[in-house]
């Protein structure tokens, strides 16, 4: 019987000698730029003999490099002066009496819709980027709020949406928690690897992550078994009522507010294991934070709250255009609210995707991840909640009386919902493994979510709940 081979013992990292010092500086300027991509490899060897992985560390670069620049005025705005322009030309001709077919009408304020609350988007982010330098914040709040933040176009555009279809809002806030989880398990999957998971997730996100998954995973489950429970039996309750919806939000919202705390504990926790073990002194981690912000332009006050007005302005426009669109396609064209919503929500994460390629472009592969998985949390456990919270708000406040309302137990939503289990499941128990996707997981993340669209547009939008006919 042979004997099991023991592993080889490891040999202690030999870390190479920093950098020379020049004179007149300080020999812990180097080690400010710890976890930054310009990070020198005598810095990461000395973290690594602390057990920090360098490659894992949420640090990253704001704002975008000046070599990347080619007008003096950002991308988003000249997107969104476009969006203005085409917006002004429809509004002139209604008022000179053209009336635009409503298939192109509708075409009109899709288009417009997105332009601006994409650039509401990166207007509400630079404006946060920017504060964020001015008030010197460590680089894991100013990430936390500016994605937070980044949020508030999609918000804007549910408050929109709610009075022209209850149900098209509900199902948009869920569809896009399925498409943003296919798009993480691609992106994933089709970036480059190494032995050491170069390319990996910062090691809070995917410890904290895996927890919200797993909390959303059960959410899934019981909504879906109760509402399916309820439409399959002869129990007199075939609907949310106001008052359930306000409940669940409030629900999902306090998981979220956890979910935040720990996650910036956690942030912060990391942040002064390197600083620990680095011995940085308080002119390194001043330096640390100048070199996070060496790209943000330095702005005054009035400019950063000129930027907000801009964000809230787009938001707003870009929110009204998008329902436009939304009444055109179900009242005028005949588009079902499943389709029409299921069509909305691939258009729903684009802010998430625009910062997801920003970081890409820059290099930063683990932060381009980190905002693609925060795509999945933040829209289950805030877009999804205020979706439902405004719902509720409206049934029971507002008009009651809507052809949408109340949020039947049908089978699109028993689907909606039911399927969130074994997707967020699935997710939870893949990054669990490893924390990266291989050829199988994103096959059977994939295949997941394409079943759910297929059932969706094949008998989701048949009317009716799922009662079962008298014996």
């Amino acid at each position: 019987m042979s004997k099991r081979k023991k592993p080889p013992e490891q040999k202690p990292l030999v870390c190479p000698p920093r950098r020379p010092v020049p004179p007149g500086s300080s020999p812990e300027l180097e080690a400010a730029a710890a976890g930054l991509p310009d990070s020198s490899e005598a810095i990461n060897c000395e973290l690594r003999q602390e057990g920090i992985d360098p490659e894992r560390l949420s640090i990253f670069h704001f704002g975008r490099p000046g070599d990347l620049w080619r007008y003096p005025y950002p991308p988003w705005a000249r997107r969104m002066a476009i969006a203005l322009v085409l917006w002004a030309l429809v509004q002139t001709a209604g008022l000179a009496g053209l009336i635009l077919p409503n298939a192109l009408s509708a075409a009109f304020s899709l288009l417009v819709g997105l332009l601006v609350l994409q650039g509401a988007c990166d207007a509400f982010l630079t404006a946060t980027v920017r504060l964020a330098a001015r008030l010197r914040w460590d680089h894991y709040v100013a990430g936390t709020v500016a994605e937070i933040l980044s949020t508030l176009p999609e918000l804007v555009v549910i408050a929109f949406l709610v009075p022209v279809s209850p149900q098209a809002a509900f199902v948009i806030a869920i569809v896009t928690i399925y498409n943003n989880t296919l798009v993480f398990s691609l992106y994933s999957y089709f970036l480059p690897k190494d032995q050491r998971g170069k390319y990996l997730m910062p090691t809070t996100i995917t410890e904290v992550g895996t927890q919200i998954l797993i909390a959303g995973a059960a959410l899934g489950l019981i909504l879906g078994l109760v509402t399916m429970a309820f439409s399959t039996g002869r129990h007199p309750k075939s609907s949310f009522e106001a008052l359930d919806l306000v409940i669940i939000s409030v629900l999902f919202l306090v998981i979220f507010g956890v979910y935040l705390y720990k996650l910036v504990t956690g942030y912060a926790s990391e942040e002064e294991a390197v600083r620990e073990a680095l011995e940085l002194s308080d002119e390194a981690v001043e330096q640390r934070k100048t070199l996070v912000y060496k790209d943000v332009q330095q702005s005054p006050l009035s400019v950063i709250s000129g930027l907000m007005l801009v964000g809230i302005a787009g938001a707003l426009l870009g929110g009204e255009q998008v329902a436009a669109f939304a009444e055109t396609t179900i009242t005028e064209l005949g588009l079902n609210t499943i389709l029409t919503a299921i069509l909305l929500a691939g258009f729903a994460g684009m802010s998430e995707y625009v910062i997801l390629w920003k970081s890409h472009r820059k290099g930063e592969y683990g932060i381009a991840l980190a905002n693609a998985f925060g795509g999945i949390t933040q829209v289950m456990f805030l877009v999804l909640p205020f979706t439902l919270l405004a719902i509720g708000i409206y049934q029971g406040l507002i008009n009651p009386n809507h052809p949408d309302l109340p949020i039947q137990f049908t089978l699109s939503n028993v689907f909606l919902l039911g399927f969130l289990y074994p997707t967020l499941s699935v997710l939870a128990s893949l990054l669990e493994s490893d924390h990266t996707f291989n050829l199988l997981d994103t096959a059977i993340m994939t295949m997941i979510v394409l079943l759910l669209i297929l059932l969706l547009a094949t008998y989701g939008a048949q009317e009716g709940s799922l009662v079962l006919p008298p014996r």
